[in-house]
């Protein structure tokens, strides 16, 4: 299968270009030049382009337009705005069978009872910027493609993590080791609520095999499809998993959680407010019934104990990623600080 990437150095896209190169897919990726720290497919082509700028996209297209050339899939991972998917679909429409819109489950609306996330489940986040600007994506692209004639299928990836990307609640996107650091130091470990809420994290590698299933058949063509683990972990698990990978004994970690609420967690960074109550502080379970039944074999294979645990090794072989965010970790201190001081005021009242 002929497929351009638009993006390809990023953690997802990254982890699908090489998932197409296992299945000798002839493979061009539209890049600024700026590599991932998973690198590029060998036998790759690459066009270099600021994707994010349409006339250049289009100019660095042109040959391939003259040659009268195309591609049976675009898949679009750095489209963050409507109006960039709008001149997608002018400028892909001449060019490709289908056009993939990578989105996020984050879009989906939260709810006070636990309900199980289906394809079907409202988009409506009104707390989050990321989250409504994805949702205005895809009915940018509902609304556009078929007077185009341009076939889709958007894909909705939720906390997806690999090789480069450490997850946690809030103050790692940046520089994910800052909590194995802290954890291999003894210091606070901060633990949303009181842990218990259910969150969903998959690892890109999964993500990837699902997102090129769907290429596949064209039962996906019109569809959009939310690509996660069946595997729900509460917020203590996910940290404990953490703290296994890195070498921590449970009594370590026990001695090392304060749970802090949600809410202090914005009041000291205002700025992650959209992405906690928007997404991290709600449960977060996926029905995959219908990725299933448009992927016949798919699974998400990549255990959280297994992915987290290669995540680490891979930092630890490049010391040039054990970047640590001073700013977290000052936010971290006072917090646990302030909470360890109110635990300890509770029991002597």
């Amino acid at each position: 299968m002929r497929i351009l990437i638009v993006g390809g150095t990023g953690l997802i896209s990254s982890a699908f270009a090489r998932e197409c190169e296992d299945r000798d897919d002839d493979l061009t990726l539209i890049t600024r030049g700026v590599h991932g720290s998973a690198g590029t497919p060998a036998s790759s082509k690459v066009i270099h382009a600021d994707a994010t700028d349409a006339g250049a996209l289009r100019s660095a297209l042109q040959g391939a337009r003259l040659r009268r050339e195309r591609w049976d899939a675009v898949v679009q991972f750095v489209a963050f705005a409507p109006e960039r998917v709008a001149e997608d679909v002018v400028t892909f429409a001449p060019l490709t069978d289908r056009y993939v819109l990578i989105a996020t489950s984050a879009a989906y609306t939260t709810v006070e009872h636990f309900q199980m996330l289906t394809e079907d489940t409202p988009l409506e986040n009104n707390e989050w910027d990321y989250a409504q600007a994805k949702i205005a994506c895809e009915d940018v692209l509902r609304n556009d493609a078929p007077a185009a004639g341009l076939d889709f299928t958007i894909v909705r990836p939720a906390h997806t993590y690999g090789d480069t990307k450490i997850p946690a609640f809030t103050g790692n996107s940046r520089h994910p080791w800052t909590i194995i650091d802290r954890m291999r130091r003894g210091a606070d470990i901060l633990v949303p609520g009181d842990g218990t809420a259910l969150w969903t994290v998959t690892h890109a590698s999964d993500v990837a095999a699902g997102i090129r299933g769907l290429l596949d058949t064209d039962a996906s063509r019109g569809l959009a499809v939310h690509i996660t683990s069946d595997t729900a972990l509460t917020w203590t698990g996910i940290y404990r998993a953490l703290a296994h990978a890195a070498g921590l004994s449970d009594a370590q970690f026990e001695s090392q959680v304060v749970h802090v609420p949600s809410d202090a967690l914005i009041a000291a960074v205002p700025s992650q407010a959209g992405s906690i109550r928007g997404d991290k502080m709600h449960c977060a379970v996926y029905d995959t019934s219908l990725l299933r039944s448009l992927v016949p074999g798919w699974e998400a294979e990549t255990t959280f104990a297994e992915g987290i645990g290669n995540a680490i090794r891979a930092f630890e072989a490049h010391p040039e990623w054990q970047t640590i965010d001073d700013e977290a970790n000052a936010m971290f201190d006072r917090l646990g600080a302030i909470y360890r001081g109110a635990l300890r005021s509770a029991a002597i009242g």
